[in-house]
Formats: C-alpha cells, structure tokens, sequence
C-alpha cells in the first residue's frame, strides 16, 4: 500500500465532505437558471421560437459534454485537482455575463462558459470521491455526490424564483452566482487534495501492479457500444438528460402559460430536482445492496410516466406530483449509472470511461433542447413532451433486453475481462 493512502469512506471522511460542499456550489451554479433564464427569454428578449429560445441549453449541453470528456482524460493524465481549479475559473464570468447581457447571444456564450465549468467541475469531483471510497460503497459515494449537488440546484432555482419574483429576473438572482463561484475556486485551490494515488492503489490491490492504460479511441469505443452495460448505461444516461432539457427549457413556458404565479413556477421547478437530490441518498446506497440493472429500468419508466402526466394533465396540484415523480425517476437513475460504469471500468483508466459516458449523458441536454424546441414549433408544446416520454420509455426497455447486472460479486464471467480486453 502507498504511504499514506487507505481506500473507504470511513477513511477519506474529510476529503469526501469537503467533496461533497464543493459539488453543491457545482450545482447551485446551474441551479440559478431553472426557473428563471427561459422566462428571461420570453420577457426581456422577446423570443417566441422555441428552437431559438432552447438555444442556451443547445449550447451548454454540447459544451458541457466535450467537457466531461476532456475532463476525464485529463484526469487520468494530469490529475483531478487541476482540472478541478480550471473549471472553477471558466465558471467566474458566467453571472456576470447573464447580469449584464445585452443580447440573447450572450446568454448563450455565458451557458457555453457555464457547460465548461459544470463539466469539469463535476466531473472531477464524482472521479475523485469514486477513487477515495473504493470498490465497496460506489453507489452510496455516487448518491451522496449527486444528492449534494441536484439539491443545490432545488435550492437556487427556489432562491432564484423567490428573488425574481421580488426584485426582477436580473441582475438579483444571479448575486448568489458570484458567490458560488468564488467559493467554489477557494476551497478547491487550498483545501482539496489529488486522489489519484488513490486509484493506482486500487488497481494494485486488483492486479499487483497498475497496468498500462488502453488507448482513448478504445476505451471510446468500448463505453459507447461494445460493452453491454456501458453502452445501455451511456444511452440511458443521454435520453435521461434529454427529458432534463425539456424539464428545464419547456416546463417554465407551459407552467406560466397556465396562468401560474412567478412563484409556483419557481416553487415547481424546485421540486423536481429537490426530490432528485434528496432521494439519492438512499437510492444510490440501494444499488449496492439490490444491484444496479432493476434500478435503471424502473427510474426511466417512472420518469416516462411523470412526463406524460405534464402533458396529459393540468393543475399547479397535478403538476407537483409529477414533479416529484420525476425526481423520484431521476433519483433511481442517476447515481446507479455513474456506479455501472465504475463497477466495470478498470480504475486505471476509469476517470476516462466516466468522462466517455458523461459526453454521451450530458450530450442528452443538446439533444434534448434540440428535439423539443423543432417539434414544439411544429406541432406544439404538448406534442414535444409527449414525444420524449415515450422515448424515455423506450430506453428503459433498451436496458432490460441489453445490459447484464454489474453489481461487484454479481458480473457475468464474460463480462469480467472487461478491462483485460480494453487493455488488448
């Protein structure tokens, strides 16, 4: 064992904490638009087009998933912290931007900017607790780094709501911005430590050594389709963030064209990812007691049904449940994905598998805006969503017919040299 290093929770307690605030600031980043940047579309820039007024989530879709990606690799390359800093520095202008913007244009340069940050924030900070807790608890370390980051997105869309409704749309609600930020870059620059001694511990306690890593375009090709688990898990993760995007560039529109007051809007984009987050601290712990594959199926079903009840029922009251199924949906999902794809990746090229199925999770967001905003302007809003419910349906049933269960102590034998064959 390297000096100095010990795998488990129990073990890495500060640093997984410490993680663990960092990645709340993460979220309430991204937290601040929910409720308030697609009204900001419609009263102040006066977009009627749905595909234009989606725009900004096109944007930081496409650039937060290259971000995973590079965040991964560089990860494995350079380490977690610097990457980590870096993000932290991108996300600085984001606020700022908003606050002042005298163009549509810029919202969409400041979500470019805010894909980036989100991207290798986050990213570095699920890489780094997976590395500190080791093999054992993977799902409750991804349920309490997604429950601390997806409640801090309740939080802001709640404060960000709250404020817009007492002061204006802009610049007050994106104060609490800057003050995310600068927290965030403070305590990543002097508090947090790298955690890839961490990892190369692990694969010594696998294989008595670390092994030479595969190359990129293997691991890329492996995550994104040869390996049934990693490939069920990468669509289902892209298809779960396409139903995000709608949440967050549709839902507002549809809720305040209903006659609804600034308030609920806001109280109701709250909802759905307050329950998300809140309820990942039991559903990613049950991954690892009930295995991962049964989770995936029932959360993308339960999401479905959540969408097709925005669509196919009205009412402040109707609506809030279906929020809360969604985030319920959500919760089940969420952690047990980045847990699927840990349980098969080797850990010494993990940090690249986790950025591989990121770029295709967080690419669900472009995809997402993109599908909802051109058949929304086709045929209408409530066409559009109906549409993505039931292809959130589908890929549940895409996970149930192709993924094995990748639970430590349960993975099929074939599926055991995973990482031998990608080193190959």
């Amino acid at each position: 064992m390297a000096a100095g290093v010990r795998l488990g929770l129990r073990a890495n307690w500060q640093q997984f904490g410490l993680l663990v605030v960092i990645n709340a600031f993460v979220g309430a980043m991204v937290g601040l638009e929910r409720a308030v940047l697609p009204l900001l579309a419609e009263q102040e820039f006066l977009i009627a087009s749905r595909t234009a007024l989606l725009s900004f989530i096109v944007s930081f879709g496409i650039i937060k998933a290259l971000a995973n990606l590079v965040a991964g690799r560089m990860s494995d390359r350079l380490g977690r912290k610097r990457i980590l800093v870096a993000g932290w520095l991108v996300g600085l202008p984001v606020p700022l931007l908003i606050m002042v913007a005298p163009a549509w244009s810029w919202i969409v340069v400041a979500n470019a900017l805010l894909g980036v940050n989100q991207g290798l924030c986050w990213s570095t900070t699920v890489i780094m607790k997976i590395d500190l807790v080791g093999p054992a608890r993977r799902g409750l370390a991804m349920g309490l780094n997604e429950f601390a980051g997806y409640v801090a997105v309740s939080l802001a869309a709640l404060a960000s709501g709250y404020l817009a409704a007492t002061y204006a749309l802009r610049p007050q609600p994106f104060y609490l911005g800057i003050a995310f930020a600068l927290a965030g870059l403070l305590l990543s620059v002097v508090f947090v430590r790298d955690t890839q001694a961490h990892a190369r511990e692990e694969s010594r306690s696998l294989s008595g050594q670390s092994t030479a890593q595969p190359p990129f375009n293997r691991i890329v090709w492996l995550v994104s389709w040869q390996d049934r688990a990693m490939f069920s898990a990468s669509q289902a993760g892209l298809v779960n963030n396409l139903n995000d995007g709608l949440a967050w560039g549709l839902f507002p529109i549809v809720f305040a064209s209903s006659g609804l007051a600034l308030e609920q809007v806001g109280l109701l984009a709250a909802i759905y990812p307050g329950v998300w987050g809140v309820a990942q601290l039991g559903t990613g712990a049950l991954s690892d007691r009930l295995g991962r594959k049964g989770m995936i199926v029932g959360g993308m079903w339960l999401q479905a049904l959540a969408i097709l009840l925005v669509v196919l029922r009205g009412g402040f009251r109707t609506w809030a449940v279906a929020m809360v199924l969604l985030g319920l949906g959500t919760a089940l999902v969420y952690p047990t994905l980045l847990a699927a794809i840990s349980d098969v990746a080797h850990p010494d090229w993990r940090a690249s598998a986790v950025g591989v199925y990121r770029l295709w999770r967080d690419g669900g967001y472009a995809v997402g805006a993109l599908l909802a905003g051109v058949v929304a302007d086709l045929v209408g809003v409530p066409f559009a969503i109906g549409a993505v419910g039931v292809l959130t349906f589908a890929s549940g049933c895409v996970v149930l017919v192709r993924m094995y269960e990748t639970l430590p102590g349960r993975l099929p034998r074939d599926a055991r040299h995973v990482p031998a064959a990608a080193a190959r």
